[in-house]
């Protein structure tokens, strides 16, 4: 079993930045995506970002502030209307099938939140794995099969048997944190079950 489980969304810009970090913390990881509209539902969580217009404005400031700290870059996808994020997440599902998940996931947070890579289409999606190293046959057209899509409504349902409300969240064995402001938990943690 992983040192620390990773339950993410590319949408959240808080699971980029918690994702930005993981690599020093110098653990295996377990990437579990999960689809956080519906978990939020299901759970009775609201995206109270979309519903308090305050809070929405402060986050802007707030998401600031952690790309400096983290020293990583943070924009909203130009293309954001038009990509699949259920695409993104059986991609996500494709690159742990081939063991490169932390490539794979590292790569598509990256294109969604940092460099504005095109990810409108299987084939985009691909194309930002495969600069990463992430490649196999058919790569393209094995992220739109419906056995990945049937595998992630899975760890959507196993993420919620979790106890998981949002995104980032991660686990130290049964220890559960939310949020990119956890890490330093998260690190105290590990180093306890070290």
């Amino acid at each position: 079993m992983a040192a620390l489980e990773f339950y993410f969304d590319f949408r959240s810009p808080y699971a980029y930045l918690a994702q930005s970090q993981l690599h020093g913390l110098g653990v295996e990881v377990g990437y579990r995506p999960f689809e956080i509209l519906g978990l939020m539902d299901r759970v009775g969580n609201v995206p109270t970002s979309i519903t308090c217009k305050a809070k929405n404005r402060y986050l802007s400031m707030d998401l600031q502030r952690w790309m400096a700290i983290y020293r990583v870059p943070l924009q909203r996808h130009p293309q954001g209307a038009e990509i699949d994020p259920r695409r993104l997440l059986r991609a996500s599902l494709a690159a742990d099938e081939l063991g490169l998940a932390p490539q794979g996931v590292g790569a598509i947070f990256h294109a969604y939140w940092g460099s504005g890579a095109p990810l409108a289409t299987a084939a985009d999606v691909a194309a930002v794995l495969n600069a990463a190293g992430v490649g196999g046959p058919d790569l393209a057209s094995r992220i739109d099969e419906p056995t990945l899509d049937r595998a992630l409504d899975a760890a959507t349902e196993a993420a919620i048997e979790r106890g998981v409300f949002g995104a980032p969240t991660m686990f130290v064995g049964e220890e559960m944190f939310f949020g990119n402001d956890r890490l330093d938990f998260v690190r105290a943690s590990l180093e306890r079950a070290a």
